[in-house]
């Protein structure tokens, strides 16, 4: 089996190698890179293509979280590890939405960071003990309080399937055979019902949810997945 490859990024050079000593002696993970900024971790990460990042929050030019952002989305398999000396929840939540899949305190053992490692690597999430409850209760409070969305008229929905192809006010309104005094006051309905704030989100939405695409739409679209919206 070939041993996973593990790039740690670290502001400080002894807390570098000291996780190299682990990872190697303890582990017997292979690291091939080190990073002492998220920029250079983002660099790193692009053209060493690791399994596992070790990234730490706080490092300078760029943090730990935008770093983790920019790896998830540009080398989708490097699974991305958080080791910090802070307990605070924002670095928690904006951690786990950047894509980290672990989240630990850099107090842990030796062996616990080895098999930290080796559970991410295998596709599973962690998250430090003291820190899961505080992080399901958040997410559960985040998710009960988004605004439900309300259901658009059959003509409103006509004008966000054009807005989402791109179209503008003036070529919607020729098109649906309206004024375009009608085709502004429908966009602002809609944006109120949609809580959005221009029509790039409403279009956004509208795609990400299914109710309208990049090409001409079927009728009844909208209202199929408006019905599995819960």
């Amino acid at each position: 089996m070939s041993p996973i490859r593990v790039l740690i990024a670290d502001d400080h050079r002894l807390f570098r190698q000291g996780l190299r000593q682990i990872c190697e002696t303890v582990g017997r993970l292979e690291i091939v890179g080190e990073a002492e900024n998220g920029e250079e971790a983002v660099a790193l990460a692009r053209r060493l293509r690791p399994d596992v990042v070790l990234m730490d929050i706080r490092m300078p030019v760029m943090d730990g979280v935008e770093a983790t952002r920019r790896i998830t989305e540009s080398v989708p398999s490097a699974r991305i590890i958080i080791l910090t000396m802070y307990r605070q929840d924002q670095y928690v939540f904006e951690a786990i939405k950047a894509g980290a899949r672990g989240y630990l305190l850099k107090d842990i053992d030796e062996q616990e960071l080895v098999e930290a490692v080796r559970a991410v690597h295998r596709g599973e999430a962690l998250i430090d003990p003291g820190l899961a409850t505080r992080l399901l209760e958040e997410f559960r409070r985040l998710s009960q309080s988004v605004p439900e969305v309300e259901e658009l008229t059959p003509g409103e929905m006509d004008v966000l399937r054009l807005v989402a192809q791109g179209l503008d006010n003036k070529s919607i309104a020729e098109r649906l055979s309206l004024s375009e005094r009608t085709v502004t006051n429908r966009l602002s309905e809609i944006y109120q019902k949609l809580h959005v704030a221009n029509r790039t989100q409403a279009a956004l939405l509208a795609l990400r949810r299914g109710w309208a695409t990049l090409e001409e739409n079927h009728e009844g679209d909208y209202h199929k997945g408006h019905e599995g919206h819960s």
